[in-house]
């Protein structure tokens, strides 16, 4: 299983053709989102709509919203579950993990409690993380 993180989902939106063509060479039952990534993606889409300056940025930013909540349809999102929440007790007291945001550290125990894959350009970050298989699909 992989599951997408939202820079991942940021550049499939885009069009990256790297990020098309991992996709297209993975199984659609193999490919899944977090409830967490759902939240950010979908946060800044609202923060852009509330935000427009100008009735030309409003129209974008709800076009930019409908596609993205269009994207996030077609994918399953993982939801927290009582194995998530345990890695996450677990990350979050480790020392070597505090500069990690909490969102990645909720992003990495759902990963974990799935083992699968965690699809990112955050390398940095999750490589830090015990146990986590990261790959790249957008450089």
């Amino acid at each position: 299983m992989y599951i997408l993180d939202s820079d991942t989902l940021t550049h499939l939106h885009a069009g990256n053709p790297r990020v098309v063509e991992n996709l297209r060479n993975t199984a659609d039952s193999d490919v899944v989102t977090t409830i967490v990534t759902k939240i950010e993606l979908l946060r800044g889409r609202f923060d852009f709509v509330l935000k427009a300056e100008t009735g030309a940025d409003l129209i974008r930013a709800q076009q930019l919203l409908t596609r993205t909540d269009d994207l996030l349809a077609q994918l399953p999102v993982l939801p927290f579950d009582s194995l998530a929440a345990t890695h996450f007790d677990r990350l979050r007291i480790q020392s070597s993990l505090r500069k990690i945001g909490r969102a990645d550290l909720l992003i990495a125990s759902i990963t974990l409690a799935q083992r699968a894959a965690l699809v990112t350009r955050n390398l940095r970050h999750f490589r830090q993380v015990p146990g986590l298989k990261v790959v790249n699909w957008a450089d």
